[in-house]
């Protein structure tokens, strides 16, 4: 029987690391075949979490009903980047130094057939609060609700990510009544505000207030690189619906109102992926061609 990745639900790690990959430029249908099954052992869903791109599809000829590439909003009035990846693996550890063993054994495992395109490093931030000193995911399914939002009946999973960029010297210019109205609650005890401008963060993206409802499960962590750092936004789905109507909302296309976020934040990628079952504890390979 198979089941959902299961690192989709579990709670965020104390430490993390994403990892984009590219087909490398002379790789056959052989060579991503035989890495696709070195690398099968090794992801058990939990310390690491695997996700398929269109192009990895689109090259084996694979149809993986509802997977493509992100392509931006339609109408957006912000910048919106479209970054594709044939792979997206998400390693998760409570140690940081573990993460730099199980990078090298996928990178390993994955040569020659993939070329490393990207790396992310992220962190657990406090109780889960964004480095704006917010909380994430307080309007987060829960439970059985989770599961109906995430995962598909075969216990795939659709992936929507992009990292994002802070401006913290932007941040630091605003007063903390300015700083709540961008996100709709106050930071000091979380609460959403009932006056909240239109443009408020929590406005633009309640989930239940779409038709049909936008749902995703978010499971977003702080990333840093030096002195720059953001959020790296992750959305498990059992579409992509759901995301595109919350970031068509978000980016001004549906009516004219930018999220205020990006008065200090802004997308510097996105790209779309689908997370495969686990069968017998490590990835199942069922949709490959034979």
């Amino acid at each position: 029987m198979s089941h959902h990745q299961p690192g989709i639900l579990q709670p965020l790690p104390a430490h993390a690391t994403y990892l984009h990959f590219d087909l490398a430029e002379h790789a056959d249908r052989s060579a991503v075949y035989a890495a696709l099954v070195r690398l099968q052992k090794l992801i058990d869903g939990d310390r690491v979490v695997l996700g398929v791109g269109a192009i990895l599809a689109d090259f084996l000829q694979v149809e993986i009903s509802g997977l493509r590439n992100f392509a931006g909003i339609d109408g957006s009035l912000v910048d919106l980047p479209a970054t594709p990846s044939a792979l997206w693996l998400w390693l998760r550890e409570s140690e940081r130094g573990e993460l730099i063993h199980q990078q090298q054994r996928v990178q390993q495992l994955l040569a020659p057939a993939f070329n490393l395109q990207q790396q992310i490093d992220a962190f657990k931030y406090d109780t889960g609060r964004d480095l704006s000193g917010y909380e994430d995911g307080t309007e987060n399914p829960q439970d059985e609700h989770a599961i109906a939002v995430a995962i598909t009946e075969d216990g795939g999973s659709f992936v929507a990510v992009q990292q994002w960029h802070h401006h913290f010297d932007h941040l630091q210019k605003m007063s903390q009544t300015e700083r709540d109205d961008m996100i709709g609650r106050r930071q000091s005890d979380n609460e959403e505000l009932d006056d909240a401008p239109l443009s408020a963060h929590v406005k633009r993206t309640a989930q239940e207030d779409f038709e049909p409802e936008a749902f995703v499960l978010r499971r977003f962590m702080p990333w840093s690189a030096g002195a720059k750092a953001g959020f790296y936004f992750v959305a498990f789905a059992t579409s992509f619906q759901a995301f595109e109507a919350q970031l068509r909302r978000m980016s001004g296309a549906e009516d004219g109102i930018t999220d205020a976020l990006f008065k200090f934040t802004q997308p510097g990628t996105g790209a779309y992926f689908w997370c495969p079952p686990i069968k017998d504890q490590q990835l199942s390979l069922n949709w490959l061609p034979a």
